[in-house]
Parts: structure tokens; C-alpha cells; sequence
């Protein structure tokens, strides 16, 4: 398990991958996102985007997915939780046939001053196409338990 003295400003890691098929995001577009060039592919076809897009929060979603099951594969992490990301950015259109994956990097870290037994980590999270290419970026805050709480 992966505990907050483990993590070092500067860590990498990649997650993934996931690819999105027309069906899986008119899916989500009907569920949560009901705009017409996530739900209708003739609509999307006549868009500002020439076609049919996941959106952003699907790819958001897919992206915590991939996190989370990364991390299980690595044994877990002693993550508690987030207060919160910044500079959340939809770079690029997500579109059916994209294969997502992520890609992390430890840019801070701290103590928490309200409790010694925990701390907080920043991260630069970017989630890529299978041609490299950004299609969203974050700066995600994660709070961790420490292994051994200071005193």
C-alpha cells in the first residue's frame, strides 16, 4: 500500500488503457451530458465538432476509472480522499475509436498542519489519446495517511 511517505515530488506513473466506442458515449451523453454532439451522430455530424465527442466529464470519469484500478494493481494507495483539483482543461475532442490512458507526476507534497497522522499530494494528471496527444489535463490534490504519524 502506498502511504504518503512513499510518494516523491517528482513520481510518474501511467494508467490504462480504455477505448470508447460511439456507443459508450451516447451512453454517458443520455445519462449525464445530453448535448446533441454527445447523444445524436447525425446531430454531431452537422456540429461545430464535424462528429460524434465524449463529454468531458465522461473522459473525466474514465480517467478516475484507470486511476483507481492502476493503483489496486499496484496494492493500493492509503488515499482518503480530495479537497478539490485546479486547471481543469478539455484539450482536445474525445471520439469514438480513442484509447485514453493517464499519466500522473508528483509536483508537491506536504504535511497537513491540522493532523499530524495525514498529508497531501499534488499531481499533474493528463489523460492521452493513443496518438500522444492531451486531451485533458488537471492538477489533482489527494490526501494520504501517513505510516508513520509524526509526533
Amino acid at each position: 500500500m502506498i502511504h504518503f511517505e512513499d510518494i516523491r515530488v517528482g513520481d510518474s506513473r501511467e494508467y490504462g488503457s480504455r477505448t470508447l466506442t460511439a456507443a459508450d458515449i451516447i451512453r454517458f451523453g443520455k445519462k449525464f451530458d445530453p448535448q446533441p454532439f454527445h447523444v445524436d451522430e447525425r446531430a454531431a455530424a452537422d456540429s461545430f465538432y464535424g462528429g460524434l465527442i465524449a463529454s468531458g466529464w465522461h473522459t473525466a470519469a474514465i480517467a478516475m476509472r484507470l486511476m483507481v484500478d492502476g493503483m489496486r494493481q499496484e496494492g493500493g494507495a492509503a488515499n482518503v480522499g480530495s479537497p478539490g483539483f485546479d486547471d481543469l482543461k478539455w484539450l482536445k475532442p474525445v471520439r469514438p475509436g480513442d484509447t485514453l490512458r493517464v499519466r500522473t507526476r508528483c509536483i508537491d507534497k506536504r504535511d497537513s498542519r491540522s493532523n499530524p497522522a495525514l498529508g497531501s499530494c499534488r499531481f499533474q494528471v493528463e489523460v492521452v489519446n493513443q496518438r500522444d496527444e492531451i486531451v485533458m489535463s488537471y492538477v489533482a490534490i489527494g490526501i494520504y495517511l501517513k505510516r508513520q504519524p509524526a509526533a
